[in-house]
């Protein structure tokens, strides 16, 4: 292809010289492999060694003709983030049926007040969710309007109770209500190895970090660890087992970019624990990535 651009601008300029009284010829070349033939009314700009030749020709009718070779000038299929990370609130929307018999069974001590959505309410003002996506990349599918994201990461949920409900692995576990105030810090951390999928849409292709981003799909998390904390006055007490948790996540996701700034959201179809309790799980936040 360099070899037809130069044939071709050959032609052209032998074409001018014969047509045209002053033929002088200034040849400029610079550091950066980029050289500048001057042919009378004729500019030359030719990429030296590099990848690919352009040559743009300035004639005295005013017009630029440009031969390109684009074979290096289109976008990347693939473009990889590596350790982007989020930040936000994890919680839960509590769909349990508390009249059934299986959630007043897992709370083993109700003594006269049955179990309510209270007992496993949750602080709203701490920072609880943080995720760690060792890549996110996204392959381009039409023009780079229209892209699949795909990642693989940790999640890491923290359910800060407002009251002492505590957990319990026994060969069935349950939970049991403690007095009011026993713990001044009482968590439920749930950590996952998660698979995002998303189709991306992007409206600035070529300078995406200028433009509105919007992404939308589905995750697929498998629980690795598990664990509750309590502080009270009797010191720290760690818990790492799994509980009753379900070992496998699947969810809804979301992230909305504008110029450097991403959102992301996800809502869970899964409940977060196997019976006694239907909890779907929800993160909402801010994502930091390049």
């Amino acid at each position: 292809m360099k070899r037809i651009n130069f044939s071709l601008a050959f032609l052209f300029i032998s074409f001018q010289l014969f047509s045209q009284q002053d033929s002088s010829v200034n040849i400029k070349k610079s550091t950066s492999g980029r050289d500048t033939i001057l042919i009378g009314n004729i500019t030359i700009i030719t990429n030296g060694g590099g990848g690919h030749a352009k040559a743009i020709l300035s004639v005295s009718d005013g017009h630029n003709y440009e031969k390109v070779n684009k074979s290096n000038e289109n976008k990347k299929k693939i473009s990889t983030n590596w350790f982007v990370w989020d930040l936000g609130f994890a919680g839960y929307d509590d769909r349990t049926n508390y009249a059934s018999a299986d959630a007043q069974a897992f709370l083993k001590n109700p003594g006269i007040i049955n179990a309510s959505k209270g007992d496993f309410a949750l602080k709203g003002s701490r920072i609880s969710n943080f995720n760690l996506w060792f890549f996110i990349q996204r392959l381009n599918i039409a023009a780079g309007v229209l892209n699949l994201k795909y990642g693989f990461g940790i999640e890491s949920n923290n359910y800060f109770f407002k009251n002492s409900i505590t957990y319990v692995d026994d060969i069935k576990p349950y939970t049991l209500r403690g007095l009011p105030k026993q713990f001044t810090k009482n968590k439920l951390v749930a950590n996952y190895l998660t698979v995002p999928v998303m189709l991306n849409i992007n409206t600035n292709p070529s300078k995406h970090k200028a433009g509105l981003q919007f992404s939308a799909g589905i995750s697929g998390g498998y629980l690795y660890g598990s664990r509750q904390k309590q502080k009270g006055s009797d010191g720290t007490v760690k818990n790492k087992t799994d509980f009753n948790l379900e070992r496998w996540k699947l969810s809804y996701i979301a992230e909305l970019g504008i110029g450097p700034v991403k959102l992301y959201g996800s809502l869970a179809a899964t409940p977060l624990h196997q019976y006694g309790l239907d909890q779907r799980p929800y993160t909402v936040g801010v994502r930091f990535s390049n």
